[in-house]
């Protein structure tokens, strides 16, 4: 009698495994033993030549067409700092997995100066059609950045002395509120203790008490 397996089949049922199509990677296989075989005869032909050998499968990247450009968008490389990410691809290749991904080279670099270096590697530049040389600015971009800086730097001074006017409004604000809330407690101390000063003697020590000076308790004299 067979007995039944955890996963509710047959012991001797097997079918629950992976099954490999032995074919597909034995094509597999034979296609890289094809690229290598090339890559050593290419290397033989360089050797001859009195070049390097390569040492990887030989990328045909865009020739650069245009000048090295400044990034228009932000990196972002702090955007998912202190974040719990729950990683899609762990055991693939592409976008998914932990790290910084790069779409155009289709690579992952496990931490930020990895993929820092990455991007303004030659190789990614060619992968984009860029050269390593910068533009050189004419004279009109130099004097329209100059003005543009100068502009910026107008504004911020005038929001700073803006800022401080209004700090100082408001702390001259808040002093002078603090003032009358003083004043107003003083007052109604005074005039607490003028009432009870009058229930605790009566009406035969009013006299007295004026007499002492706290008649004057509670006058509308300002």
């Amino acid at each position: 009698m067979d007995k039944a397996g955890a996963y509710g089949t047959k012991a001797a049922d097997t079918d629950f495994r992976k099954k490999w199509d032995k074919e597909e990677y034995a094509e597999r296989a034979q296609k890289k033993d094809e690229e290598e075989r090339e890559r050593m005869q290419e290397n033989e032909e360089r050797l001859k030549q009195g070049k390097r050998p390569r040492k990887g499968k030989k990328t045909d990247l865009p020739k650069p067409t245009q000048l090295m450009k400044q990034r228009d968008a932000p990196l972002e490389l702090d955007k998912n700092l202190n974040k719990t990410m729950v990683v899609q691809n762990p055991g693939g290749r592409g976008p998914g997995q932990p790290g910084f991904f790069c779409q155009t080279c289709d690579r992952t670099y496990k931490d930020s100066i990895g993929y820092l270096d990455h991007i303004n590697s030659r190789a990614h530049l060619r992968a984009l059609g860029q050269t390593t040389k910068v533009e050189r600015s004419t004279l009109a971009q130099v004097q329209a950045r100059i003005a543009l800086l100068r502009e910026k730097t107008k504004e911020a001074a005038s929001a700073k002395a803006f800022d401080f006017d209004q700090r100082l409004a408001e702390v001259k604000a808040k002093e002078l509120a603090l003032r009358e809330q003083k004043k107003a407690e003083k007052k109604a101390e005074k005039e607490k203790a003028r009432l009870a000063l009058i229930q605790d003697t009566g009406d035969e020590d009013v006299e007295m008490a004026q007499l002492m000076g706290f008649g004057g308790f509670g006058s509308s004299k300002k």
